[in-house]
């Protein structure tokens, strides 16, 4: 069999494929989150975000949509997280590269508690 025709197989066989998996796969919230960090932050931005009252009072017009914009934008700060707790985990989210904004977060089965926060 000529290369050309072996050549022209393999690509047919493999627009093929492409195109089942488009169909397969479209619509559907499938997402490859290999890191811990990529991991922690799409699990936290599952979940119905809670701000403790002592928070609504000293910064109200912060909403859940801007709490998750800024997980969406932060990193886990491991080392400074508490990972082994048994009821709720707490994630400590630095939002900016000089480390001066950061959220404390408890990440309960159900629900997303924000313990602390510093925003500019």
């Amino acid at each position: 069999m000529k290369f050309l025709y072996r050549l022209g197989f393999y690509l047919g066989g493999f627009s093929v494929g492409l195109i089942f998996l488009a169909f397969i796969f479209n619509g559907k919230k499938t997402s490859c989150n290999y890191t811990p960090n990529a991991r922690v932050i799409d699990n936290l931005l599952q979940k119905e975000i809670i701000i403790s009252e002592e928070i609504s009072k000293t910064r109200p017009q912060l909403s859940s949509d801007e709490i998750k914009e800024l997980i969406r934008r932060g990193t886990v700060n491991f080392t400074k997280s508490n990972t082994k707790r048994d009821s709720c985990k707490l994630y400590f989210i630095e939002i900016d590269a000089n480390k001066s904004a950061f959220l404390e977060v408890a990440n309960c089965a159900k629900s997303l508690t924000i313990v602390s926060f510093n925003l500019p």
